[in-house]
């Protein structure tokens, strides 16, 4: 029908978690929300951080400090040499915050596999005028190398310096958008060319994540379902049998068949 979600929220609480982890007062939620965005923004803007291939950017806060955590490929670039890099990023982000600011690194160990790192590495061949269709089909068969179950890149926009803008897709293996509890990647990303912007979206499907039937919500929900079912299933055996045991069909004596007299007849 046209109505699209984005995938990471719509599993928000199943199997993915917010990139935005506090709690403030009502008042101060919308305050604090945009001063998310801003630092998010000012991350992925600044020329000390290009090339660094940044996935996403957690904020976690605390009474006391604010602790954001860089989900990158490639940690050295953004570290730099004896830290002066992230020295400096530290001070910029400073002085958009009241409270201390604390930053964390983590390295995205499985590239291939990211779907974020894979619509930003798409994007940089279509900036170097490098052929979208063989851009696609590489970011595809790498996620499938790297172990992924299923990969699909769509890209949109005016394709090979085209007049009019279209979209082309490429996809292996199986992506199931509607199956909430399967583990699905999704990464956005534009490319800047000299024909216009061109939006590449990827979806990597990672396998079933079941962990979700442990959590006090979901998995009592997916047990009490199950248990139910099991319930209903063992009532409606035991009213057959009482059924057939009414109607009289039920297993025969050892004494030989029944015999009925009607009308003289045996």
């Amino acid at each position: 029908m046209g109505q699209k979600v984005n995938p990471v929220g719509f599993r928000l609480g199943i199997n993915k978690d917010w990139k935005s982890r506090w709690y403030v007062d009502p008042r101060e939620y919308a305050k604090t929300l945009h001063e998310d965005l801003a630092l998010r923004k000012r991350i992925l803007e600044m020329p000390d951080t290009k090339g660094a291939d940044i996935s996403e950017v957690e904020v976690v806060r605390h009474p006391q400090k604010v602790t954001i955590i860089i989900h990158t490929a490639r940690p050295g670039v953004l570290i730099g040499q004896k830290g002066a890099n992230i020295e400096k990023i530290g001070m910029t982000l400073q002085k958009m915050v009241v409270k201390k600011v604390s930053i964390k690194i983590k390295e995205v160990k499985k590239v291939e596999t990211n779907a974020q790192v894979v619509a930003m590495s798409v994007c940089r061949q279509l900036e170097t005028r490098g052929s979208f269709r063989r851009a696609m089909k590489n970011a595809v068969s790498n996620a499938m190398k790297g172990g992924a179950q299923g990969c699909k890149v769509r890209m949109s926009g005016r394709l090979g310096g085209a007049d009019m803008s279209r979209t082309e897709q490429y996809k292996e293996g199986r992506t199931p958008l509607h199956t909430l509890r399967a583990d699905i990647d999704y990464g956005f990303a534009e490319a800047s060319t000299t024909f216009g912007q061109i939006g590449v979206k990827v979806w990597i499907y990672q396998g079933m994540l079941y962990k979700a039937e442990k959590n006090d919500d979901a998995g009592m929900l997916v047990r009490r379902d199950r248990g139910d079912d099991r319930h209903d299933r063992r009532d409606s055996r035991r009213g057959g049998d009482d059924r057939d045991a009414r109607r009289g069909s039920g297993p025969r004596s050892d004494h030989g068949p029944r015999v009925e007299n009607r009308e003289g007849r045996s």
